[in-house]
């Protein structure tokens, strides 16, 4: 068999294992209540039925901008075509990160140097296709599947611009055939997705300002950055218009909070639970409770209170909140002020030890969110006896997701003097700390976006020049 039919058999076996991984995802464990899920697929119906963007409050349809509308119109573009089924959207989910782990593949070749990009390319294809963590988010209405592929497509030309011959080639052609305006243009695609998606032109952008720093190189940055932010700009000009016309505000992305119109945002709670909060099942404690359920003060983590006086003034404000499911605009304020006090009790505390436990967590939680395990794995002997196949699957998927981090880490390593390197690794760390510092709940979903890096860098290790093919080339 000659290299390259070897080549294209087992791509076409990467794909098939891929696409059956994802359908039995879709048929096996399709997730359809999700948080957010209902409000995008109510965007999208009254955005397809009644042309408004919002949703109905009282008698009357409100236009909003909580939410990008980029996943909503994918949602109701799949409606137009298919009703109102959720499974079709998963299945077109599933073509869309099918596509991703091709431009995966893409991304490690353009890392490889010249003698090991089909190799780089082949094994990162492999990961990609079997990440059961991308995959899994296949059988999910939320907005994951889709902007990881834009990001991934962003970041390929990122790692294409910063080649400096593929640089010049198309820079020749003009400036809308240029990959750091056409990153850009990708980047406002998937910041209509999820608006923190810009985080890689940030990243691309400190790494072009450290390279092209002298001053005589003041105008290739110049033309570098300003391609970029045009690029940014052009796709959400349209929503920005529409904002303008619809809600008489200047909101480019969406607010910070997505609160619907004069709703009450108790951001005094939510500071208070950013001085302990990091592990993601604590999140089902408290700030997923909020204004549904009770909160138990005898539930709430040791580790949320400095003294027996913390906790007793924290056990009235939960009692008073279960009375009515509401956090008062008093009662917010007195939770702000001992997340004031306990952050200067502690400063280190809330901006360094917390936001890091968050990423490790985001980055080393098992992800069986969206499956039917309890993720429980301590105290050890006492889940081997009342659940050993729970436990089993839970370990297991621990396992991989340490795997593939581990080999993206010898993978960055391995490439790290190579063009575009650094810009990637910057992304990610960049949207960790994102995460991890700015937003409430450490979610691990939220660094799925950065496993088309870990995975391109992770098939650095497998990318060894001259030995694709066991047979020979041809």
């Amino acid at each position: 068999m000659t290299t390259r039919t070897w080549m294209r058999v087992n791509v076409a076996i990467a794909v098939l294992a891929g696409l059956a991984l994802r359908i039995f995802f879709v048929m096996r464990f399709p997730a359809t209540n999700s948080g957010d899920s209902s409000f995008y697929i109510e965007l999208a119906w009254n955005w397809l039925r009644k042309g408004v963007y919002g949703v109905e409050i009282g008698s009357r349809m409100v236009p909003l901008d909580t939410r990008v509308p980029g996943y909503p119109a994918f949602l109701a573009a799949v409606f137009a075509m298919a009703g109102n089924s959720l499974r079709a959207v998963m299945l077109g989910q599933v073509v869309v990160d099918l596509a991703t782990c091709c431009v995966i593949a893409l991304m490690a070749a353009r890392l490889a140097p010249e003698g090991s990009r089909r190799p780089a390319a082949l094994a990162a294809l492999w990961l990609a296709m079997l990440c059961p963590f991308t995959a899994n988010y296949t059988a999910v209405v939320l907005t994951e599947t889709l902007v990881t592929l834009l990001t991934a497509l962003a970041l390929l030309l990122v790692l294409e611009a910063s080649a400096e011959p593929a640089a010049h080639r198309l820079t020749r052609n003009g400036i809308f055939t240029d990959p750091w305006f056409l990153a850009g243009i990708i980047a406002g695609l998937g910041a209509l997705v999820r608006p923190e998606t810009p985080l890689l032109l940030a990243a691309a952008g400190a790494v072009v300002f450290l390279r092209w720093r002298r001053r005589t190189d003041w105008p290739k940055l110049a033309r570098a950055g300003g391609l970029m932010v045009i690029g940014l700009v052009v796709p959400l000009l349209p929503w920005a218009a529409r904002n303008w016309r619809s809600l008489n505000e200047v909101q480019f992305l969406a607010p910070r909070y997505t609160d619907l119109p004069g709703e009450f945002v108790p951001l005094g709670f939510q500071a208070w639970t950013r001085t302990w909060l990091w592990r993601y099942g604590d999140v089902y404690l408290t700030l997923w409770k909020l204004e549904e359920e009770v909160m138990p003060p005898a539930t709430i983590p040791a580790r949320a209170f400095d003294s027996p006086d913390e906790q007793e003034r924290v056990g009235a404000l939960l009692t008073r909140y279960n009375r009515t499911l509401a956090v008062s605009p008093d009662d917010d304020r007195l939770f702000a002020e001992i997340a004031r006090e306990r952050t200067q009790r502690h400063p280190l505390r809330t901006y360094v030890e917390i936001p890091l436990l968050r990423s490790l967590a985001m980055w080393f939680t098992p992800r069986i969110e969206l499956l039917p395990i309890s993720g429980h794995i301590l105290p050890l002997r006492s889940q081997w006896e009342c659940d050993r196949g729970d436990l089993i699957m839970t370990l297991l998927f621990g396992f991989v997701n340490g795997a593939y981090v581990a080999l993206g880490l010898a993978g960055a390593w391995i490439a790290r003097d190579r063009p575009g390197c650094a810009a990637l690794i910057l992304f990610v760390c960049l949207r960790t700390l994102f995460f991890a510092a700015l937003i409430e709940t450490p979610e691990p979903r939220y660094v799925l976006e950065c496993f088309p890096a870990v995975i391109a860098y992770a098939a650095q290790v497998f990318a060894l020049p001259n030995q694709l093919s066991p047979t020979g080339s041809g």
